[in-house]
């Protein structure tokens, strides 16, 4: 049985706590490995050796730290095969997908490498007699990054590129499904040239959350996953005077016009709605087709789509369309959102309950769902399901269907198909959502913009990835000065004294 360490001072490192978890292949509901989880101790001891690593790489230059970046993707391109089958395995995703999950990561590791510029403070001189002014943007110190199971590769490259590249020490905490990309990546990273210590990666369940968010020397903390967690480590953080950026849920619409191009909306409905089993925070859980017409239409192409889906485990080649989730857990409370929605009267136009894999029975997989004719009130809309389930819910009009997306508690993704420029330009305009396409059905922004959403979707000023990034993981200091030559004879008691 194979068996996953923490990863601490620049080598794994067995747990010493005696617990662990199981880690399981989504395919076969076998498990594959036992993974260690630390006690409070040992996340401290992480923490305190992050501190003391943190001091010189803190003081190391931008441009010394951007040649760590430089060299990682490097060897994140030439392990990508390798990182992306270990994901595949524990996450179950396609391995292209897999591949995705890793690319995106690396495109903003990619962009830390202009971390120089990214880090230049201000300058002024004669802000008065004599007076220089400037500001400079300096490490927080250690800070934290908890990262989701459904995305093992790019949200903790997320977290960790900005926040080294900063010249702070990382202390990740991944999630317990899927943990070992996590532990290749850190390895990878000492290859890079990143010294011991400072990238650390602590494996465990709440008992190692809390003392993250308990200590004192962690300065900042970084998640992703539900919005009930989110919302906890956000407060918990604050009351210990930390800086959090926490991201939560999502229920991602999507409204189709009756202008728009259907065939386009409706691949691209299924490709957002189904792909990665739907476990994607930027997933379209719900379409919303405008006029009756629209929605039959809508209905007629999605129906032949959606049951050509090929299901299958990451080893059948990259013919198939998703895998399993990632979890029994996870598959038991799909299904039983889907039991919801049927007792509460929408209609299940695809029913995916009784799909079964042959050779595959014990796997976690579950078969393509699609509902119409759902309403506001009823718990697959109102709920985030995080599988290959897709809603429908029909409005009569533009404005109906722009207040259902104002007014679902989730704010994180939305998207419009239509090819009238003025409702794209509104919609764009008027919505209440972090990040918005047009015709564009995962509106993810590229690694030099920044990627967070609104409302119960994100807690916290600032975002991930692009310059909101280097803000979050660094503090501005303000320098004003002035030489002897420029000092004016008596004391000054007022806020005009370098007129």
């Amino acid at each position: 049985m194979r068996a996953v360490h923490h990863w601490i001072d620049g080598k794994e490192q067995p747990g010493t706590s005696g617990r662990t978890a199981d880690v399981f292949n989504p395919a076969t509901g076998e498990v594959q490995a036992r993974l260690d989880l630390a006690t409070r101790s040992e996340v401290d001891e992480a923490i305190a050796s992050a501190a003391r690593a943190q001091v010189k790489w803190g003081a190391t230059n931008p441009q010394r730290r951007a040649r760590v970046m430089m060299e990682m993707v490097r060897l994140i391109n030439r392990d990508m095969d390798k990182l992306a089958e270990m994901l595949s395995s524990e996450h179950g995703k396609t391995f292209p997908d897999a591949k995705g999950d890793v690319q995106r990561g690396l495109e903003v590791i990619e962009f830390a490498i202009g971390a120089p510029h990214l880090l230049k403070g201000e300058f002024i001189d004669g802000a008065g007699p004599g007076i220089d002014m400037y500001s400079m943007r300096q490490p927080l110190g250690v800070v934290a990054a908890i990262t989701p199971f459904n995305f093992p590769a790019m949200i903790p490259l997320w977290k960790m590129g900005p926040a080294l590249a900063s010249g702070n020490a990382v202390i990740l905490k991944p999630s317990e499904r899927d943990p070992t990309v996590p532990n290749m990546l850190a390895a990878l990273f000492k290859e890079a040239g990143l010294p011991d210590g400072v990238l650390q990666v602590v494996h465990g369940d709440k008992e190692a959350v809390d003392a993250l968010l308990d200590s004192e020397v962690i300065q900042a903390v970084g998640f992703v996953g539900s919005t009930p967690i989110a919302q906890y480590i956000y407060e918990r953080a604050a009351q210990t005077g930390k800086r959090a950026q926490c991201f939560g849920g999502a229920k991602n619409h999507m409204i189709i016009m009756p202008d728009a191009d259907l065939d386009q909306a409706a691949d691209a409905l299924v490709g957002a709605g189904y792909g990665a089993a739907g476990e994607r925070c930027m997933a379209i859980s719900v379409a919303v087709p405008v006029g009756e017409e629209t929605a039959d239409r809508l209905i007629e192409k999605l129906v032949p789509r959606i049951e050509k889906l090929k299901v299958g485990p990451w080893t059948a080649g990259n013919d198939i369309d998703y895998g399993p989730v990632v979890t029994a857990a996870a598959k038991a409370n799909i299904l039983r959102l889907v039991e919801r929605g049927v007792e509460q009267g929408a209609e299940l136009v695809v029913d995916g309950r009784d799909f079964s894999l042959q050779g595959y029975e014990n796997g976690f997989f579950v078969g393509p769902h699609l509902f119409d004719r759902v309403t506001p009130d009823m718990d697959i809309y109102k709920t985030e399901i995080f599988g290959p389930v897709l809603s429908t819910v029909r409005a009569k009009s533009y404005d109906e269907a722009l207040d259902l997306v104002m007014s679902h508690e989730y704010g994180n993704g939305t998207a419009i198909f239509t090819r009238d420029g003025d409702t794209a330009r509104d919609f764009a305009s008027r919505c209440n959502i972090g990040m918005v396409g047009i015709n564009v059905p995962i509106p993810v922004p590229l690694a030099y913009f920044t990627f967070g959403g609104w409302k119960k979707s994100g807690f916290g000023d600032l975002n991930q990835h692009g310059p909101d990034a280097f803000r979050f993981y660094t503090r501005t200091k303000t320098v004003t000065s002035r030489w002897p030559s420029g000092i004016k004879e008596g004391a000054a008691f007022n806020f005009k004294a370098m007129d």
